[in-house]
């Protein structure tokens, strides 16, 4: 879904769900700005995107602040417990998700927790620049929890798929099963607990209610968190990884993030224009993240962590700009308290944690694939941009990325554009596409799959854009059920 408009916008929002856009909007409508309507959709993404998006995860955000012309990085991902203890064996299994034309295995239980970072991270976001009250921001997904909302086809999909984590305990299969089995499209989910804990939450600090020591109480038969976890935890601000493309420049999260360096990296080895010189460039990136060469050196103690992501982008007519992307890995199958929702399972996803439940660095950030990025163009125009999408994260917003700065793209077909993923060799491409441009990344990767259509595979970039002009534009990305609203 895409929308443009001249007329005196307030802003415009992209996210993964028509109600996450419209719970943004509605912040805009009441005099909010990109960071209100960034806050009020990443807890509205809570309640309709449960299984990409939960207070027990976290994320990053990318900031443009109006009044200081600063762009900024919020890193509030989770991080690992201080100190590792003897913990049994209950805190710590493993379910089998069925994708259908594959299976992967994911380890759930209190013994997979990271130090969530999402609610300190909504509170760094309203210093940041929010200016409206949480108990406005928050109001639509208190509504929303509480009333119900239809489940859609891709939601429905998403549930299917980690069914055993949804059902992996009797307080989970109370909340996603009520009636025996998961709600089909066009039925409607209630989750009045997540309800309440916003509720709390715009009363007072998360560390202060009951909500941080129904998280502890979760950890008890088997997990590492600790109150020093939750107390020490800090979001931190980070200068952006920029890079002049053509005309443009483009801020990617920093290192530990090791999205945007490899997505930097990629621009930086493009020769050329078209799918064949992209799938080059890919490759050349994903080469050097395989060897850990040059720049990329730096991320090699820092394990990185890619499923189950969703994102949002914002911008306001004042010129503030917010691009988020979080993530609760698949969750651990425990609900917290009677509060709605799961905590992360990052400490047993395989490339964190590839040999048992306790090979994990303590106290360190994590890194991710995860890049919410900036792009200022010419003309004084501000795109906000990002991506869901676990590893074609980075393939996803380098090609969309290339063809805004050096095709001029207009934002919906830079978006729309059929794409392509490099890694470890292999080559996954969407159709359509010239008859020669396939056979030339054919005959280059031997080993390849072609779609025949577009697929939430890769990626859902959801972009927003704002000029000097006062025009504003927004998509979301159809591979995920994307929606952009533009406010006037």
């Amino acid at each position: 879904m895409s929308t443009r408009s001249t007329h005196s916008p307030k802003g415009s929002i992209a996210a993964g769900h028509q109600l996450t856009a419209e719970a943004g909007a509605d912040m805009l409508r009441n005099g909010g700005n990109a960071i209100d309507a960034a806050i009020a959709a990443l807890a509205m993404s809570c309640v309709c995107e449960p299984v990409l998006a939960s207070p027990g995860g976290g994320g990053f955000a990318m900031l443009r602040s109006a009044e200081s012309g600063k762009t900024t990085l919020l890193d509030f991902f989770p991080q690992t417990p201080r100190h590792k203890r003897d913990r049994s064996a209950e805190g710590y299994h493993s379910i089998t998700a069925d994708f259908g034309s594959a299976t992967q295995v994911f380890h759930i239980g209190p013994a997979t927790v990271a130090t969530p970072g999402f609610l300190a991270g909504l509170s760094a976001l309203h210093r940041q620049g929010g200016t409206l009250p949480f108990a406005d921001l928050f109001s639509p997904a208190i509504v929303a929890s509480r009333a119900g909302h239809v489940v859609t086809d891709y939601q429905h999909y998403l549930s299917t798929v980690v069914r055993p984590i949804l059902t992996a305990t009797e307080a989970a299969r109370a909340l996603f099963t009520p009636t025996g089995d998961l709600p089909v499209a066009g039925s409607v989910f209630r989750n009045p607990g997540l309800g309440d804990m916003f509720e709390e939450l715009a009363r007072e600090d998360w560390l202060q209610t009951a909500i941080a020591g129904q998280i502890l109480k979760e950890q008890e038969p088997g997990g590492y968190l600790t109150q020093d976890d939750l107390t020490g935890y800090r979001v931190e601000p980070r200068a952006p990884l920029s890079i002049k493309v053509g005309a443009a420049t483009v801020h990617l999260n920093p290192p530990p993030a090791a999205g945007g360096a490899l997505i930097r990296y990629a621009l930086m080895h493009l020769e050329g224009r078209g799918r064949t010189a992209f799938a080059r460039a890919l490759e050349a990136a994903d080469r050097a993240r395989l060897s850990a060469r040059g720049d990329l050196q730096s991320l090699l103690d820092r394990p990185v962590r890619q499923q189950g992501t969703t994102h949002i982008s914002t911008v306001d007519a004042e010129g503030n700009a917010c691009s988020v992307t979080v993530s609760n890995g698949t969750g651990n199958g425990e609900i917290v308290g009677g509060y709605g929702f799961m905590l992360n399972n990052i400490l047993g996803e395989e490339d964190v944690n590839p040999h048992s439940s306790a090979d994990w660095p303590t106290n360190q950030r994590l890194a991710s694939m995860m890049c919410p990025a900036l792009i200022d163009m010419p003309g004084e125009r501000l795109i906000a941009l990002g991506s869901g999408g676990s590893s074609r994260i980075r393939s996803a917003v380098f090609q969309v990325v290339a063809r805004l700065c050096l095709d001029e793209a207009a934002l919906e077909d830079a978006v729309r554009a059929s794409r392509l993923h490099v890694e470890d060799g292999h080559l996954d491409l969407e159709l359509p596409g010239a008859d020669a441009d396939i056979s030339a990344l054919t005959d280059r990767f031997a080993d390849h799959r072609l779609w025949p259509e577009k697929n939430m595979f890769f990626g859902g970039v959801h972009a927003v854009s704002a000029d000097s002009q006062g025009t504003f534009s927004g998509i979301g990305d159809s591979r995920r059920e994307g929606a952009a609203i533009i406010v006037a």
